[in-house]
């Protein structure tokens, strides 16, 4: 059994408050449903910035790199957010 986790620290340049950061969290997050994975966020007081937890369990090595990467792929389209940093690890 294989446990992944994608870190990812977004930006969010156009939120003005706490409730428009909630909006677009809350818009990705839903978004993240459709692969199966578990979402958390950190939970910070801060307007523009955020931390995103994606966890993964699979058998196979290879759709657990493909769900991140599609997850990636997402969230860099993602006109609303922007990328400051991203990391994978396996536990």
């Amino acid at each position: 059994m294989i446990v992944g986790l994608l870190t990812l620290e977004l930006f969010i340049p156009e939120a003005g408050s706490l409730k428009s950061k909630r909006y677009v969290v809350r818009s990705i997050k839903d978004r993240l449903k459709k692969f199966n994975v578990s979402v958390a966020e950190d939970a910070n007081n801060l307007w523009q910035r955020t931390t995103l937890a994606v966890a993964c369990v699979t058998n196979d090595t290879s759709h657990l790199y493909s769900t991140f990467e599609k997850i990636k792929n997402l969230i860099l389209s993602d006109a609303t957010v922007e990328v400051l940093n991203m990391d994978i690890e396996l536990l």
